[in-house]
């Protein structure tokens, strides 16, 4: 139905990569408060236009185009509501804006539902693109959040990253760790495209939202194995030696 890729998908993830940063946690058990960041976009996201396409569509007969307008509306009116609360706007939630009231308008203008479907392609494939040019560059996009996760705030951890920051093996994988990302979410673009123009609209609406958590799954095992696992590794090499 529509994007969301929070906090973690670098957590992603994926992450799925947005929202402000948050103190660093504790390398014991996640706080409640931190899973309820990461889960409640996921809720407003994924669950409740889906709910609202069911039931407007399955349940009152209402239209389509009517059902996943008024569904994407949810998401736009969250989006909408951080840059509100953050009294800021950062570059994936203006690009997720843009794409939901293009998709929402868009539907109404060609009386086309699948329009509304391929808008949530449309948005993987640009943060896709977007990811795997910055692979390229001395600072890829997913570096900071998995650098979050990585060192947890530690002081010993994050020296440790700086020191081997420069490096030419822990730059490989910080730029493979961002490429794969850009890989995932770039297959789940071109997966949805298709279903979005030869599935029923009623199918896509639940298949959409498999899509993209199995493109995100994927993107955690591949990326951790070749991306964060290394450098994880490296850092932790380093830390005990440092101690020695």
């Amino acid at each position: 139905m529509t994007e969301t890729l929070a906090a973690p998908v670098t957590g992603p993830v994926t992450g799925p990569v947005t929202g402000p940063a948050t103190a660093p946690m504790s390398a014991g058990k996640p706080r409640r408060g931190t899973l309820r960041t990461l889960l409640m976009p996921l809720a407003i996201d994924v669950a409740a236009p889906m709910a609202c396409y069911y039931l407007l569509h399955g349940a009152l007969g209402t239209s389509e185009v009517t059902a996943l307008a008024v569904s994407g509306v949810i998401p736009a009116v969250r989006v909408i509501a951080g840059i509100v609360s953050d009294r800021t706007m950062n570059a994936l939630a203006g690009l997720t804006l843009a794409v939901n009231v293009a998709g929402i308008a868009l539907s109404f203008v060609t009386g086309d539902a699948r329009m509304m479907i391929a808008k949530d392609s449309a948005l993987s494939g640009v943060i896709s693109l977007f990811m795997m040019l910055t692979a390229f560059t001395a600072r890829p996009v997913m570096t900071q959040g998995m650098r979050a996760f990585i060192t947890r705030g530690n002081a010993a951890r994050e020296a440790a990253w700086e020191r081997l920051a420069n490096g030419a093996r822990f730059r490989r994988a910080e730029r493979r760790f961002t490429g794969i990302w850009g890989a995932a979410l770039l297959a789940d673009c071109v997966a949805r495209l298709i279903g979005a123009f030869t599935l029923p609209v009623s199918t896509m609406v639940w298949l959409s939202n498999v899509l993209l958590i199995a493109a995100l799954a994927v993107g955690l095992v591949v990326a951790g194995a070749f991306g964060s696992g290394p450098i994880m590794w490296m850092i932790n090499n380093e830390v005990r030696g440092n101690a020695r």
